[in-house]
C-alpha cells in the first residue's frame, strides 16, 4: 500500500464517521517507511544536531543523515519553525526522509523533532521544554528527541 491509499482511506474514514483513531497498519506502514530509507537528511549549520541525531538513528538501524547546511534562521520568522525547516528541506534537495528540529512556536514555546517523508508529509514527532528549563547541551537533548519520535511509532533500537 502507497502513503497516498493510506491518507485517501482515513480521509474517507473520517468524512463518514467511522475512523476511530490510527490503525495497527497505518503505524506499520510508517516503521516500514522509515526502515526503507536511504536518504535522510537533516536541515541544520549546526553538527551537533547532526551528531546527535545520527547516533540515535544508528541504534535504531536507520541509516546515518546527511547534513544539509541550508540557513533555516528565516524558519523562525514562521508560526511553526520546526515544520516549516523540514518543508525547506524538501524543497532544497531529493531525500527520504527529514529530520528537522526547531522552535515549536512562539518564543519560550520549546522545540519540536519532526520526521516527514519526501514530501514534508508529517510521519512522527515529539517536542521538548525550553532549554532554559531543561539544561541539556544540545547533542544530548535532540537525541532524546529523535529516540522519542521513533519509540512513539514504536521502533527499538537494535543495537
Amino acid at each position: 500500500m502507497k502513503i497516498e491509499d493510506i491518507i485517501k482511506n482515513a480521509g474517507e474514514q473520517s468524512l463518514n464517521g467511522t475512523r476511530r483513531g490510527d490503525t495497527e497498519e497505518e503505524i506499520i506502514f510508517i516503521q516500514d517507511y522509515l526502515k526503507s530509507a536511504r536518504k535522510i537528511i537533516i536541515p541544520t549549520g549546526n553538527k551537533e544536531k547532526v551528531k546527535g541525531i545520527n547516533h540515535v538513528l544508528l541504534q535504531f538501524g536507520l541509516p546515518e543523515a546527511e547534513q544539509l547546511p541550508i540557513n533555516t534562521s528565516a524558519a523562525d520568522l514562521n508560526r511553526l519553525p520546526a515544520i516549516t525547516k523540514a518543508i525547506m528541506a524538501v524543497d532544497q534537495c531529493k531525500c527520504d526522509v527529514v529530520v528537522a528540529r526547531g522552535r515549536l512556536g512562539v518564543p519560550g514555546s520549546g522545540s519540536m523533532l519532526v520526521i516527514t517523508d519526501n514530501k514534508g508529509r508529517i510521519l512522527t514527532a515529539t517536542t521538548s521544554p525550553p532549554h532554559v528549563l531543561h539544561k541539556k547541551d544540545l547533542e544530548t537533548v535532540v537525541g532524546e528527541e529523535i529516540e522519542q519520535a521513533l519509540n512513539r511509532i514504536r521502533l527499538k533500537r537494535i543495537r
